[in-house]
């Protein structure tokens, strides 16, 4: 299947189950939590998710109560990200994407945080590999990313095998940590 069909699926699918992804997100932290690559992380890159994505505020929150620095994504030129420090959810503007980012200052910017926990709408349980929403963001930035990588996959979007064409940009994600 090729991924425009996939996302388009995938989007109908996790609207459905958006009560159950947020109960999963509950046991994701958990499991989260309890992962060497969190627990040596003293600092941490997630998104502020949508609707129908795994609820990261309480991965923020915990984050912060462990005093791990929080840092979120600003989209910019070219289809790049910054990561910079996430603050308060009143220091954020919404994106040309509909997606609420911090305020771009050079200065703050931290391209190579402990862990990114990348976000995405399919990943492949055999490969580690994942379809995120389409602008390759992600895999930009993981091309050149050193540290450690780990994705919460509640059962919506959990596959055994990528069903979709894997290209040579797709980058695996090292860790991924299942509803089931």
């Amino acid at each position: 299947m090729d991924k425009k069909t996939l996302r388009q699926k995938q989007i109908t699918k996790l609207k459905e189950n958006q009560a159950k992804t947020r109960l999963e997100g509950i046991e994701l932290l958990k499991r989260l939590e309890v992962t060497p690559e969190w627990k040596s992380a003293k600092s941490i890159a997630t998104t502020i998710s949508g609707p129908f994505e795994v609820p990261t505020t309480p991965i923020i929150e915990a984050a912060q109560a462990e005093n791990k620095k929080v840092y979120l994504p600003k989209t910019m030129p070219h289809r790049q990200m910054a990561f910079l420090p996430f603050t308060s959810k009143d220091n954020l503007v919404r994106s040309d994407f509909g997606i609420l980012e911090p305020i771009y200052e050079e200065e703050l910017v931290n391209q190579s945080p402990d862990l990114v926990i990348v976000p995405g709408l399919a990943f492949a349980k055999d490969s580690n590999y994942r379809v995120g929403f389409g602008g390759g963001y992600y895999d930009r930035f993981l091309a050149n990313y050193v540290g450690k990588t780990v994705a919460l996959v509640p059962d919506a979007m959990s596959f055994g095998t990528a069903s979709w064409n894997i290209k040579e940009h797709d980058i695996k994600i090292q860790k991924l940590i299942f509803a089931d």
